[in-house]
């Protein structure tokens, strides 16, 4: 058992919906303090006006700065990293911006971590990163394999990595829930869908920072951990958000998929079924399989899609959802 009591806990991009969300939760336990790592002043200011716990630090830095990752991991003993460039068309005008900050600000990370005797990472990672077709994810899989491969890297030290694979959060910032909702409260009489056939894979906030710290108490250090969440048709989404609106067919943008997926067919072959979540294990030789025989090999052709998913989201359950953003499924 990995206990937080007494802990010094970063997140880095601390200020975003995820971070936010984790903050909360983490101050409910016996921490000795949470730093929130992240580059906006403002967006610092505004969330120490949200908080009055004495535990919290703001540490003003970007990923892309080792030097700033070196002073800021100082004393710290588990770092949880949300930062990155996530929007998929922003990603894919501004290429190696994304780059920067989801590769070589990954890196800084591990470097970081190592040298100033962090013990455990946990980098947030995305549906998109497997089999990716757009830049977001393309990096982000690079990230997951510079995490994974971290604990090769780490030697004998004691520092351990592992990551975090999930699909889109309910109500996040930048996310096409606000979006709609907005069409709606503006009057718009019709509600942009891409593809009428297009499905995703759907959680929480509160899901995925319970998954998150689920994962730091059971991590070995290499996993890829993926939860078992419901998938929802972006149809029914409109039309639990909108219903009196007419759907509009615009077309895929750049970088899109109709279906995302969390475990591809060839990272099945490695990856063990648990009752609430997937491990997907890395490939190297110090890696000690599950002797506890609880995690079920995957059979043959096996992948986790969101279009194949055997849990679905109905149009009620979606707008409950929507009007609630802290319940749990």
């Amino acid at each position: 058992m990995f206990s937080l009591s007494g802990k010094s806990i970063l997140i880095t991009g601390g200020t975003g919906s995820f971070g936010k969300k984790f903050i909360k939760k983490i101050l409910t336990y016996d921490i000795k303090k949470v730093i929130v790592f992240s580059r906006d002043e403002l967006k610092q200011y505004e969330m120490a006006k949200e908080f009055s716990d004495p535990r919290i630090r703001f540490f003003i830095g970007d990923v892309r700065d080792k030097e700033r990752l070196y002073r800021a991991f100082d004393g710290v003993d588990v770092v949880i990293h949300a930062a990155a460039l996530k929007h998929v068309e922003a990603c894919e005008y501004n290429p190696f911006e994304a780059v920067k900050t989801n590769i070589h600000g990954a890196q800084n990370i591990v470097e970081a971590s190592i040298d100033r005797g962090v013990k455990r990472v946990i980098a947030l990672s995305t549906d998109k990163a497997a089999s990716p077709i757009n830049l977001y994810g393309a990096t982000k899989l690079a990230s997951d394999k510079l995490f994974v491969a971290a604990n090769s890297y780490a030697g004998d030290k004691d520092t351990r990595f592992s990551v975090v694979r999930y699909g889109n959060v309910v109500g996040s910032r930048g996310s096409v829930v606000p979006f709609f909702k907005h069409l709606k409260e503006s009057g718009a009489k019709e509600i942009p869908i891409t593809d009428e056939r297009m499905t995703r894979f759907w959680i929480t906030l509160d899901q995925g920072v319970q998954f998150v710290i689920s994962s730091l108490d059971r991590m070995s250090g290499g996993e890829i951990f993926v939860p078992k969440i419901p998938s929802m048709r972006v149809t029914d989404l409109a039309e639990a958000i909108a219903p009196d609106c007419e759907i509009k067919v615009i077309g895929i943008r750049p970088g899109e998929k109709l279906h995302e997926a969390m475990i591809t067919e060839d990272d099945a072959r490695r990856t063990l079924d648990y009752e609430n979540h997937y491990v997907i294990q890395p490939e190297f030789s110090w890696w000690k399989k599950d002797s506890s025989q609880v995690g079920r090999p995957l059979e043959e052709g096996f992948s986790y899609v969101s279009n194949l998913n055997n849990q679905w989201l109905s149009v009620g359950q979606l707008k409950e959802l929507i009007e609630d953003k802290t319940r749990k499924w």
